[in-house]
């Protein structure tokens, strides 16, 4: 018997493919590329929109020195600093701790409820993050203050004070992202294969032995890409701090995206701050090349 003759699909041609991935590649350009591109180039020349006559001539690399000079930014950079050292250990302890509890076996309907609930400030926009945080540290009716009060402490100004604007953003920080992290390590731990940690559960009664030997390799590669996410989302934080303070009281709260906003869109200068954002651009890659060469390691 003959072999039944194929026939072409008329209606898929060549350039059928170029066509189901047009759209996704330019909305990839449109949203991504192209602004990466556009501040490159403005970062290179002299760009302030409040005074469109005197042109935007080319200024090499005046506006990058013009930034490696300004003590403030170098301060703001810095104060983002201290909020990434002082957000991302926490987040990285409790998520790694409810990971672990979820990973137990057993409480399956109470595992599943608690998965779902971890979504929820994920889900949450950085803007109404802001805005749940100014309603929890009011300091007429805030909730926060309502339990200082139950306790006998005290309701404090937390908004209208440097420390305690900035422990504001970093509670409202670890509130919305400890999910994340809590996500990331569920998913390594299910990775491990389950007879090994069967049979490392039988050698040691250690459970800080049985993660540190057995399940912190597979954790690794979740917490190296975590680390990146978080290096790249603290610098370019701002919705939430722009809502909560504003960068203040003073410039408690200031943190380096906010700092850029307050160039380019008050004091206009587009220049400027498109260096600014490239420099981030710049330290976001070298942290990221960092993190993989010293701690990403393929689990054989």
């Amino acid at each position: 018997m003959s072999e039944p003759t194929i026939r072409p699909n008329r209606g898929y041609g060549r350039w059928t493919p170029f066509w189901f991935l047009a759209p996704a590649v330019l909305t990839l350009f449109i949203i991504g590329i192209y602004p990466t591109i556009f501040a490159v180039v403005t970062s290179f020349r002299r760009y302030n929109i409040a005074r469109p006559r005197d042109g935007f001539p080319f200024v090499g690399f005046e506006n990058y020195l013009s930034v490696l000079s300004d003590s403030t930014f170098w301060a703001s950079l810095s104060l983002t600093a201290k909020f990434y050292v002082t957000v991302l250990p926490i987040q990285i302890v409790l998520g790694l701790m409810i990971a672990l509890l979820l990973h137990k076996p057993g409480m399956g309907l109470l595992k599943s409820l608690a998965r779902v609930t971890l979504v929820v400030p994920l889900a949450t926009t950085y803007a109404v993050v802001g805005l749940i945080g100014r309603l929890i540290f009011n300091r007429d009716f805030g909730v926060a203050n309502w339990f200082l009060n139950l306790v006998g402490i005290g309701g404090l100004d937390w908004l209208g004070s440097q420390t305690g604007a900035f422990a504001a953003i970093v509670i409202m920080d670890i509130w919305q992202w400890t999910p994340f992290c809590a996500l990331i390590f569920l998913a390594g731990l299910s990775m491990v294969p389950g007879e090994i940690e069967e049979a490392a559960r039988l050698e040691t009664s250690s459970k800080i032995s049985l993660l540190r030997y057995v399940q912190l390799p597979y954790l690794m590669p979740g917490l190296t890409a975590l680390l990146i996410l978080r290096s790249a989302d603290v610098l370019k934080l701002f919705d939430m701090v722009f809502v909560m303070t504003r960068g203040g009281p003073g410039s408690a709260t200031d943190l380096v995206s906010v700092y850029i906003q307050r160039i380019g869109f008050r004091v206009f200068d587009l220049g400027t701050a498109s260096a600014q954002a490239i420099m981030l651009l710049i330290i976001t890659i070298l942290l990221s090349r960092l993190y993989i060469r010293v701690l990403y390691k393929e689990v054989n």
